[in-house]
């Protein structure tokens, strides 16, 4: 009553009402405050991921930039020419290698890289593909891989067995055959016995090697001395069938070669220059030296 007469009942309702609102706003602002520090939170924790997504970016394209410059270093580890007692010596290790059944895998690449190289040399397949046509050698464990040439290849073949499959005749000289060299102005031939030639043919033929200025046109120039290439390598063939061994192996200039390419077994180029019978022993030579290529 007594407050009631002296309005302080007034001023204590307004003093709860304030101190209502006082811890209302209390509350209000100890929610801001969380949500903020939960914000700040979210907003570290966003930043701290998103550092580890630029690290990881980072590593990825240095990850692409290492295998992109190993694919371009990607080379052979030797290369060696193999003749003679050298390549013997090199097919004896191949032929002695013993593996588990299905230990090493043996292809004659001649043109598209089957599936069965490309999963026994993974990533250095490329290489296999550079050296065609090859034969190519690996094992399971890694020890043994390579190429080499083949003078006288198989047909295409992939296959893994407990040893490396290849005859040796693919690459040395053995029983009779024939040797060709096809140059557009020079034959020479060869019939042999393994490394023994048995028989020798050859002959030189004219032909126009520069345009005379003060003659006919270039053009007939040309014609003319297509005309003597015909003409040589009509007599070429007419002398390959007088050989009395095959195989037939026809080596010579690229220009001329695709003409004997359907009566020859095999067909190669060489450098074989000069008069006809030294000029078949280069080529000879040339013809029976092996690639190697270890990868």
């Amino acid at each position: 009553m007594l407050d009631e007469l002296l309005g302080r009942a007034d001023l204590k309702e307004r003093i709860a009402e304030l101190e209502e609102d006082k811890r209302h706003l209390e509350r209000q602002l100890e929610a801001e405050q969380e949500r903020r520090a939960d914000a700040a939170s979210a907003r570290q924790e966003a930043q701290q991921r998103a550092n580890r997504l630029e690290d990881r970016i980072a590593d990825l394209e240095g990850t692409v930039d290492r295998l992109r410059d190993e694919e371009g270093s990607l080379d052979y580890r030797r290369r060696e020419r193999l003749r003679g007692e050298r390549l013997a010596a090199v097919l004896d290790r191949l032929e002695s290698v013993d593996t588990d059944p299905e230990g090493a895998l043996t292809a004659y690449v001649a043109d598209d890289t089957p599936d069965a190289v490309r999963d026994g040399f993974g990533d250095r397949a490329t290489l296999v593909s550079e050296a065609t046509p090859c034969l190519a050698v690996t094992d399971d464990a890694g020890l043994v891989s390579a190429t080499l040439s083949v003078p006288a290849p198989p047909d295409p073949f992939a296959e893994w067995g407990d040893g490396f499959q290849f005859d040796r005749t693919w690459f040395e000289p053995e029983g009779q055959f024939t040797l060709a060299l096809v140059r557009s102005d020079l034959f020479a031939m060869g019939e042999y016995d393994g490394r023994e030639r048995t028989a020798f043919h050859g002959f030189d033929s004219d032909l126009k090697s520069q345009h005379s200025k003060g003659g006919f046109s270039q053009a007939r120039f040309e014609r003319l001395r297509d005309e003597q290439i015909d003409s040589h390598v009509d007599r070429c063939l007419e002398a390959l069938d007088e050989r009395t061994t095959d195989p037939l192996y026809v080596v010579g200039e690229r220009t001329v070669l695709p003409e004997f390419s359907s009566v020859a077994d095999v067909t190669a180029t060489v450098d074989a220059t000069g008069d006809p019978e030294p000029a078949l022993d280069d080529a000879f030579r040339d013809f029976w030296t092996v690639q190697l290529r270890t990868i």
